[in-house]
C-alpha cells in the first residue's frame, strides 16, 4: 500500500512537472524582478506574479508568454499587432507574447480611465517583457527547446539580484512616442523578438545553453524596453 501511494505521489509530481516546466515557463521569478528594478519599477516585487497566476488559471494565462513561432516567421510590427485580440485566449496554443505586451497595457489604460486599481497590468507587462528576451520563448517548443528550456530560464537565476548593476550596464535608450506608442512599441517588440529568436536558433544550432553574458544582454533589451514604456505611461521620469 505504501509503494502504491508513493508512486501515486511520484505519478503526481511528475504530470505537474510536465505542465508547470513548458513553454510556458520564462525566465525564473528573481530574474524577472530583477529586469523590473533595474528598469526603475517602483514595483519591481510584483513582476513573479504572471507565473502565480498559471497556478489558478494555467489555461487562461500560460498563453500570453511565449510565441513558438512555428513556421519561423520574421517577426515583424504586423505580427505584432496581429496577437493582440488573442489576449488571455486558451486556444492559441502557439502563444501570443508579442500581442500580450500591448493588451496588458491598454488593460491597464482602460483601468485607469475607471477609476480602479491598475497596478497589477503593469505588473503582467513588466514580466511578459521580460519574456520577450528568453531566447527559447521565440522559437518552436521541440526536443532541444524542452530539453533546455528550464536551463535558460535560470542561467543566472541564483546572481541577477545581486548584480544588478550588471545589467543595467546593458540598458539603453528606447524612444516611444506619445502619439504613435502602440506603433512604436510594436516595432521594438519585433525587434527584441528577432533578435531573441536568432540567439535561440544559434543555441540549438551548437547545442548549448546561454551564458551569463549572453543571458545579461538579452535581459538588457527587456529592461530598456520596460524602462521606455515605464516613461510613457508616468511611471518614471
Amino acid at each position: 500500500m505504501k509503494n502504491l501511494r508513493l508512486k501515486a505521489i511520484a505519478s503526481s509530481l511528475a504530470l505537474f512537472l510536465f505542465f508547470n516546466l513548458s513553454n510556458a515557463s520564462g525566465w525564473h521569478d528573481e530574474t524577472h524582478l530583477a529586469v523590473a528594478k533595474a528598469a526603475g519599477y517602483s514595483r519591481w516585487y510584483n513582476a513573479a506574479g504572471p507565473d502565480i497566476t498559471k497556478i489558478k488559471a494555467d489555461f487562461i494565462e500560460r498563453n500570453n508568454h511565449y510565441f513558438d513561432n512555428e513556421k519561423d516567421i520574421l517577426v515583424t510590427a504586423e505580427t505584432v499587432l496581429a496577437q493582440i485580440s488573442r489576449y488571455n485566449s486558451p486556444k492559441d496554443s502557439e502563444g501570443h507574447l508579442y500581442g500580450a505586451i500591448i493588451a496588458s497595457l491598454r488593460e491597464y489604460e482602460k483601468t485607469v480611465k475607471a477609476g480602479k486599481y491598475p497596478e497589477y497590468h503593469v505588473a503582467f507587462c513588466a514580466h511578459y517583457i521580460g519574456d520577450l528576451s528568453q531566447p527559447l520563448h521565440n522559437t518552436p517548443y521541440d526536443a532541444f527547446n524542452k530539453k533546455h528550456h528550464s536551463i535558460n530560464d535560470g542561467t543566472v537565476e541564483n546572481e541577477v539580484l545581486k548584480n544588478i548593476s550588471l545589467l543595467k550596464k546593458n540598458i539603453y535608450p528606447i524612444n516611444l512616442r506619445p502619439d504613435h506608442l502602440e506603433e512604436d512599441l510594436a516595432r521594438e517588440i519585433a525587434r527584441i523578438a528577432n533578435i531573441s529568436r536568432t540567439l535561440g536558433h544559434k543555441l540549438r544550432k551548437e547545442n548549448r545553453d546561454m551564458t551569463k553574458e549572453e543571458a545579461y544582454v538579452q535581459l538588457g533589451h527587456s529592461a530598456s524596453l520596460l524602462k521606455a514604456v515605464l516613461k510613457q505611461i508616468g511611471k518614471i521620469d
